[in-house]
């Protein structure tokens, strides 16, 4: 759901980039909270493997195609506000180094696929875990039905945006009926790719999973006709236990991800370029301000080999994405650890 220039007009692109902005700065101060020993060494990685899938479009329908967005993933991994940062990075790295969605649309695809997914997804799964039993099943349902039901949300929200400030004359009934339609079949690979990652990540360490933490129900003990709940076993800290083969192979599926499994992906165009074309939406889309790019269309300039090129496009941009996404989440680490010192030090 990269949406290109020349989609939305002028005012409504800037309205949307002045509300990305702000939405980035509001989880920059939220994702200092959630940026711990276990979530912050994990943040890039998360950054970098949405962006390896992102690659892999799957077949949903008679010539059309659709890609994971990842908000649902993310914020189920380590939080709603570092959620909106690790699409975020990916949309930029996406758009600037491989001319995948637009510069000037830069705030409605941030909007669309980094804010409102990760919005709509995580209320529906925090909600569904309250009233769900207390098991990591449960995690994996809430996982799987609040992905499902973010796809056809953004959708919503493009076709508002869409309502706002369409450069063409298309009838938001007909945008409305073929976004939503498609986007809903799309949602249902979003919920199976999200469902299972989550799945595989609490199956090996369910520490690591932000929105799986305080679900284990306490230990109960009967002392004289009553239960109580029983003491809480002293265990090393969450920073003692290692990230660092979680982090390993999780690199190293990102990088086959987008160095091998992506050449096999869907040829055909994704949900909102199949119904942008069939309806007219781009008939006034520009060119790309990256078109220039040495890795513009995900292939790398002058190396003819469709495979190489491609794998190693590929390989570049989980690379930078996971150097980038990590250095921005090292610097909101290190800040939420130098202001709970001065905190600590004022107190004293």
């Amino acid at each position: 759901m990269h949406v290109p220039d020349g989609f939305i007009n002028a005012p409504v692109s800037a309205a949307t980039g002045v509300l990305a902005a702000g939405a980035i700065a509001v989880s920059l101060r939220g994702a200092r909270r959630e940026l711990d020993e276990r979530t912050a060494p994990l943040a890039g990685l998360v950054a970098a493997f949405i962006f390896s899938v992102q690659m892999l479009n799957f077949p949903v329908a008679a010539g059309t195609s659709g890609h994971l967005l990842g908000g649902a993933l993310a914020a189920i991994l380590v939080g709603p506000c570092t959620g909106v940062l690790c699409v975020s990075v990916v949309l930029l790295m996406q758009g600037i180094l491989f001319a995948d969605g637009g510069l000037t649309a830069l705030g409605v695809n941030i909007t669309d696929m980094a804010l409102v997914t990760v919005v709509v997804a995580y209320a529906v799964f925090r909600g569904l875990v309250k009233v769900l039993p207390r098991r990591r099943r449960s995690v994996t349902i809430a996982s799987f039905v609040a992905a499902l039901l973010s796809v056809p949300c953004a959708a919503l929200a493009f076709t508002a945006m869409y309502a706002l400030g369409g450069t063409t004359n298309v009838p938001i009934g007909k945008v409305l009926t073929a976004m939503v339609g498609v986007h809903v079949l799309i949602g249902i690979g979003e919920a199976v790719i999200t469902s299972l990652t989550v799945g595989a990540v609490i199956a090996v360490r369910p520490d690591l999973v932000y929105g799986a933490r305080g679900l284990t129900t306490p230990l109960k003990l009967r002392i004289g006709g009553e239960l109580v709940d029983a003491p809480t076993p002293v265990a090393a800290p969450a920073a003692a236990r290692s990230t660092r083969k979680v982090w390993g192979f999780g690199l190293i599926t990102a990088l086959l991800l987008a160095g091998v499994v992506s050449f096999y992906a869907s040829a055909s165009p994704d949900g909102l370029e199949k119904v942008a074309h069939d309806q007219g939406i781009d008939a006034k889309e520009s060119p790309h301000h990256s078109d220039g790019s040495p890795l513009a269309g995900y292939g790398v300039k002058d190396i003819s080999d469709a495979r190489i090129s491609g794998g190693l496009a590929g390989v570049i941009g989980v690379g930078t994405t996971v150097v980038v996404g990590s250095g921005i989440f090292w610097v909101v680490r290190r800040r939420r650890t130098n202001t709970t010192t001065s905190t600590r030090a004022e107190a004293v």
